[in-house]
């Protein structure tokens, strides 16, 4: 599925889109400094099938305690936030948790270097607060449900700005050739079904190749993967596959 806006990839079934799957909905904690904001997103995101919204917080701190407290399935993060921005918050999460809820970074800019470094930290991916309130609730569902969302075209925009690695930097991770191969057609937003055509593979192959990327890459996730592999500049922007 494409977000014609930001080039989004999102990898997921029909159910986990539209709200149709298991009667369970996802829950939701949102953290945003703004009140009109965060007051704004629960209102609308409440409304949307499949999600209950269970918590909000004004900041970083907040937002560790509220989902510590609550366990949510999915934190709406705000990365620019006062006493702990979201990048802080996420990785605390992500270490205090278990399991941990899956984090989906919220932003007005998509070149915004937080983003990246949230991403880094281990954020499932990202959303514009532009973005259609359906295409937000839609990112929190493919999460939740343990799918990928990329913005492969957001992400070359992100990094072009910013000084690459080298390949060179990836030899300690002992990437195969196809492991290499699939993290590049990973980075363009291609799902595992997509790659497996590709590459001329059974999908079982690629699950088993995409595991493997993320272990050796010490990678969180399916995302992190991808920004590892434009920072060291084995995927370098303007790469399409």
């Amino acid at each position: 599925m494409i977000d014609s806006d930001v080039g989004a990839t999102v990898t997921t079934s029909r159910a986990a889109v539209d709200g149709t799957g298991p009667a369970n909905p996802v829950t939701l904690l949102i953290a945003d400094d703004d009140e009109v904001t965060r007051s704004g997103l629960r209102t609308l995101l409440a409304a949307q099938p499949g999600i209950a919204v269970v918590g909000e917080a004004a900041d970083g701190v907040e937002a560790v305690d509220q989902a510590l407290r609550l366990r949510p399935d999915v934190v709406l993060m705000d990365v620019r936030m006062p006493r702990r921005n979201g990048i802080d918050a996420t990785r605390q999460l992500l270490a205090e948790s278990a399991p941990p809820p899956k984090v989906v970074v919220i932003t007005t800019f998509e070149n915004d270097d937080y983003v990246t470094a949230a991403l880094s930290a281990g954020a499932s991916g990202f959303v514009l607060k532009r973005h259609p309130v359906r295409q937000i609730a839609e990112a929190v569902r493919v999460v939740a449900a343990g799918e990928a969302i990329l913005f492969p075209a957001a992400l070359r925009r992100m990094v072009a700005a910013r000084p690459l690695g080298s390949a060179e930097a990836l030899p300690r991770a002992a990437l195969t050739g196809r492991e290499e191969e699939t993290l590049r057609l990973m980075a363009t937003g291609l799902s595992n079904p997509e790659i497996a055509q590709s590459l001329t593979v059974s999908l079982e192959t690629v699950k088993t190749h995409v595991g493997n990327v993320l272990t050796k890459l010490g990678a969180q996730n399916r995302t992190h993967a991808v920004v590892i592999a434009y920072e060291s500049g084995l995927v370098v922007p303007g790469f399409t596959g």
